[in-house]
């Protein structure tokens, strides 16, 4: 990550003139570099880990005499206040660290675009975690967005037939310089179909034997591992029980106390409170912390710096501290479970001994008969050197809607031409091959909208169609604010606790409805006892270390 960074630092400090510089030659230029992390957590990571070299970095030129101004780094995620939203527009930062979900926000709002406009660096890590769902696409599509809203634009001046034979396509935008497009990951295969959903697919981004303009920096993902399968002893069933459960606990709380800090990743949010709370009794309350993203922002940012600075023994996760994010030594990885993937299990395992010449450590536990089967197959894989294939969607059309409802609410009175937008539309290469008619139902779609009981809804856009125009209804720019993105939306309440006030985390709605007042269950490792539940909270008290109820 921070090789990807260098020549994009490199590009902000080098543009000053040869001769003497003026206090004018050295302001900031505004923002040159967007940083795309499929983690909130990784980008807060990131911009830790970039501001110390950028401070040594004009410490430096302080001390040699040179001119050099201070590069800036700023993070737009889900949890940045809107104070900083705010401060981020008038004061832009050189660098900016993102998720995929507060991009397409950037592109979609004014002062957003506004911010982004003189881009000539993308930067997309973790591209595997993408690519393989509606996220991917949902990317590729901001990327084009954001070529169309750079100053440096990004098509070439060409014509494009669709894919059913008709009409020419021509650029929407003049042809200038693309921002440069870094993809970085450790676990992905095939590469060639990762590098084409990073290049695109507009001409004169495809070489003639159809592979993706690109570098390819491959220094191969195998490293040596000491990874193992390990037992307790008791034969193993269907499911898993009470009694095996209790017996994996047992052993890897001797493992955790054999280590100075262990990672344990369990494949889901309950797992991980009952797996902590379990080692808790073990290994002492003070010791063990679960991390998830149910947890308050607050919660797990405590969690994450207690981890770097060691004072936790033993942190019980799911992915949320899966990809690159900087928790300090490890000495081992635990999986209880199969962890369903060699990528997976390879990004896990590789939290332990995080250096350049380290030896990640990891045990899985198998719960069942059939995980046992499924980690011996996983292990043979990863000795051999096997990944998993990404296979990306192709072309999920709920998230053109979105995209397209966004770019036209983000084009202004002036509206975007049908052609200009089929164009954008398959540069985005899970999109290259749409047809016209999918294209033409889903402009129908959210120009005409569907009828409901209450009358017609749905309706976003305007489509002209003498004119071949497209453009926003009063309305569509806070609908595709507020319904943009491909995590699936779950409904969740927020966890309160009382008489404080203080947000502890969320739980799925399913559970809040069916919880009683009384009840007594686990979150943040703690346990929480229900004093009532309203509308989409469930206010609770401090249950002093009483057992789970639910």
């Amino acid at each position: 990550t921070l090789a990807a960074f260098l020549v994009a630092v490199d590009r902000c400090l080098r543009p000053l003139p040869a001769c003497e510089p003026t206090t004018d030659d050295l302001e900031k230029p505004g923002t040159s570099v967007v940083y795309v992390s499929p983690l909130r957590a990784l980008t807060v990571d990131i911009r830790e880990n970039l501001e110390r070299p950028l401070a040594e970095i004009t410490e430096i030129a302080r001390e040699l005499g040179e001119p050099v101004r201070e590069v800036t780094v700023a993070v737009r995620n889900g949890d940045t206040p809107a104070s900083a939203r705010a401060a981020m527009l008038r004061d832009r930062p050189d660098i900016v660290v993102t998720t995929p979900e507060s991009l397409y926000l950037l592109l979609t709002a004014r002062r957003g675009r506004e911010l982004l406009a003189g881009v000539d660096t993308v930067i997309v890590d973790e591209i595997h975690a993408l690519a393989r769902d509606k996220r991917g696409a949902h990317l590729a599509l901001s990327l084009e967005r954001l070529d169309r809203c750079t100053s440096g634009h990004g098509a070439d001046d060409h014509t494009r037939a669709g894919p059913d034979g008709k009409s020419d396509r021509e650029a929407p935008w003049p042809a200038r310089r693309r921002p440069t497009r870094i993809g970085l990951s450790a676990t992905q295969r095939p590469i060639q179909t990762i590098a084409r959903l990073l290049v695109g697919a507009a001409p004169g981004r495809t070489a003639e034997d159809g592979s993706p303009r690109c570098s390819v920096v491959d220094v191969g993902h195998r490293r040596p591992l000491d990874v193992a399968i390990s037992r307790t002893g008791d034969e193993l069933g269907a499911v898993t029980s009470t009694a095996q459960l209790d017996a994996v606990v047992e052993h890897v709380a001797d493992v955790v106390g054999a280590h100075t800090t262990t990672l344990v990743f369990v494949n889901t949010r309950r797992m991980a409170e009952r797996i902590a709370h379990l080692l808790a009794a073990h290994l002492g309350e003070d010791a063990v912390c679960a991390h998830h993203g149910s947890l308050s922002t607050a919660r797990r940012l405590d969690v994450e710096a207690r981890l770097r600075a060691g004072e936790l023994r033993c942190v019980v996760a799911t992915a949320s501290l899966e990809l690159g994010i900087d928790v300090g030594p490890i000495d081992l990885v635990c999986q209880l479970g199969s962890p369903r993937s060699i990528a997976t299990f390879l990004q896990r395992v590789g939290r332990a001994d995080h250096t350049v010449r380290g030896l990640p450590t990891g045990r899985i536990y198998p719960l069942t008969r059939d995980e046992l089967v499924e980690c011996v197959a996983l292990l043979a894989a990863v000795r051999e050197g096997s990944l998993d294939r990404v296979v990306p969607p192709v072309a999920p059309l709920d998230i053109l809607a979105q995209q397209i409802v966004a770019e036209c609410a983000a084009s202004g009175e002036d509206g975007i031409a049908e052609r200009d937008l089929a164009v954008l539309v398959r540069s985005a290469a899970p999109y290259q091959d749409l047809t016209d008619a999918d294209l033409d139902d889903v402009l129908a779609l959210v120009s005409d909208g569907v009828t409901t009981g209450r009358g017609r809804r749905g309706a976003h856009l305007h489509r002209d169609t003498v004119n071949g125009i497209v453009r926003a209804r009063r309305g569509a720019r806070l609908t595709a604010s507020t319904s943009g993105g491909a995590i699936p939306e779950l409904a969740d309440y927020r966890v309160v606790l009382e008489p404080e006030d203080v947000l502890v985390g969320t739980v799925n709605e399913d559970w809040a409805v069916e919880a009683m007042v009384g009840d007594v269950f686990l979150l943040g490792s703690t346990a929480w006892r229900i004093r009532r539940v309203e509308q989409g909270t469930v206010r609770v008290v401090d249950a002093a270390g009483a057992n789970p109820t639910l």
